[in-house]
């Protein structure tokens, strides 16, 4: 597991990096003096890439990222706001600071008013979840350049994930390698060719680690979990699972939870005209979306 610590720091470090390059952006803008004039504003586009389950994935830890802004005089220093938000609202929330008018066409909200406003924890009473949806991260991932369609909703208690295509790998083609009887690739090479097996999930020693020693009896569960194909809705039981590790979807216990779950989903992908909910066939399956590129 030494492999896998290692990976970790390695991501701690590149986070530390960051911080340590926000200071110097900062430190510049205090010498031309727009430091007090400037919105900052601090995220990320995933979580930890190369981590089964992570990056490529709609659990929290390949979704949820940091959020922190600043802008003196207009900001309130100092505040936790606990509303979802998605990454989209920065667009209109930079075009809201500088006075422009936001497109009709963008379908995310500004952030501005929640974050000039007053208060920590719960500010709009409509921000209770966020919507989130992955198609494809390596288009040779799979046999027939297809993608893995999912989309989740997530509450403060509760995640529901709706996979379109269940019968396809999550992580992308096994290339043999669900066959027991396979012999463990090189291990120099899972970290580099990722073509050859699950691409769809980045190169890290945690997946060569896990790809190379598959077979073991601890290692059988969580690589299953990372790797092996998944049921056509999860549900998850944050209060009492914050790792998303059981499975409740058709749950009798929790059937009125995931129903309720699975039609708000379905009624915010609708009435964006997700492509997933509102085409038949979806134009994700083919060309341009799916397939080999053309050769110029």
């Amino acid at each position: 597991m030494d492999d896998v610590r290692e990976d970790v720091a390695d991501y701690l470090g590149e986070c530390m990096a960051v911080d340590a390059g926000l200071v110097v952006l900062l430190q510049r803008l205090e010498e031309i003096g727009e430091l007090d004039n400037s919105l900052v504003v601090v995220s990320g586009d995933h979580g930890i890439p190369g981590f089964p389950r992570a990056k490529c994935n709609l659990y929290d830890i390949g979704c949820e990222v940091a959020l922190a802004a600043r802008w003196p005089g207009r900001i309130p220093a100092g505040r936790t706001i606990d509303d979802f938000v998605n990454l989209m609202d920065l667009a209109p929330t930079f075009l809201d600071a500088c006075e422009v008018a936001v497109p009709g066409s963008m379908t995310a909200r500004s952030l501005l008013p929640m974050l000039t406003g007053d208060g920590d924890g719960q500010v709009e009473a409509d921000r209770t979840f966020v919507v989130t949806g992955r198609e494809c991260h390596v288009h040779m991932a799979r046999d027939g350049f297809l993608p893995y369609p999912q989309r989740a909703i997530r509450t403060r208690d509760h995640l529901y994930i709706h996979n379109f295509a269940p019968d396809r790998w999550p992580a992308g083609d096994p290339c043999g390698l669900d066959d027991p009887a396979a012999p463990a690739p090189a291990y120099d090479d899972l970290g580099t060719n990722t073509h050859v097996c699950y691409a769809d999930l980045d190169a890290s020693p945690t997946k060569a680690w896990m790809i190379h020693h598959r077979m073991e009896e601890e290692v059988r569960a969580p690589f299953q979990l990372g790797f092996g194909k998944r049921p056509k809705e999860e549900l998850y039981d944050l209060r009492v699972d914050r790792h998303y590790m059981n499975n409740v979807a058709n749950d009798l216990a929790y059937r009125d939870i995931q129903e309720e779950l699975a039609a708000t989903l379905m009624q915010v992908l609708r009435e964006n005209n997700d492509p997933r909910v509102v085409e038949a066939p979806c134009r994700f399956e083919h060309k341009p979306f799916a397939g080999p590129f053309p050769v110029a």
